[in-house]
């Protein structure tokens, strides 16, 4: 739906070939749109018929929709625990950001992991361990700012979130 209007058929088809791991049928992929919809996320088209199918309804991103995707990529990036899924799935979308404001907010983790020097209550190989998985997501995140700042990183990768609501 983030590339062009979609029933949940589709977006439940497109859900399984870009993550073969994660279970996903059509009714949970219902139920989520009539609940985005309900939020003013998305926004319902009158049911159509494509031949002798059942009508479908199509769904398309609003621009209030399109404004939280963008504040929830920020939030990811921000704020998402050290080596989380919260944090991976923020920088696969991080695309949606101007590069300028992706490589910002991305800087202000760094520092922010870099200064907080705290270790979780752990013995000492479980410190031991977290501080390098720290020291890694600084070093991998100051790098990544620098390829977007530097212009190495292909950007804008889903142009239908950048900016069109109803692309």
């Amino acid at each position: 739906m983030t590339e062009q209007p979609a029933h949940a058929y589709d977006l439940a088809g497109r859900l399984r070939e870009r993550c073969g791991r994660l279970p996903v049928t059509r009714s949970t992929v219902a139920t989520l749109l009539k609940s985005m919809a309900r939020s003013g996320l998305v926004a319902a088209r009158e049911p159509g018929r494509v031949g002798n199918r059942p009508p479908r309804t199509v769904y398309e991103t609003t621009a209030a929709g399109v404004a939280d995707f963008h504040h929830r990529v920020e939030s990811g990036l921000r704020d998402s625990p050290v080596a989380s899924m919260d944090f991976v799935l923020a920088v696969g979308h991080a695309g949606v950001l101007p590069a300028e404001r992706a490589a910002l907010i991305l800087e202000e983790r760094a520092a922010l992991l870099a200064s907080s020097g705290s270790d979780p209550a752990q013995g000492a190989l479980e410190a031991e361990y977290w501080r390098g998985m720290v020291a890694a997501e600084i070093t991998w995140i100051r790098e990544l700012a620098r390829r977007i700042r530097d212009r190495e990183v292909t950007w804008g990768a889903e142009p239908a979130m950048a900016g069109q609501a109803n692309a």
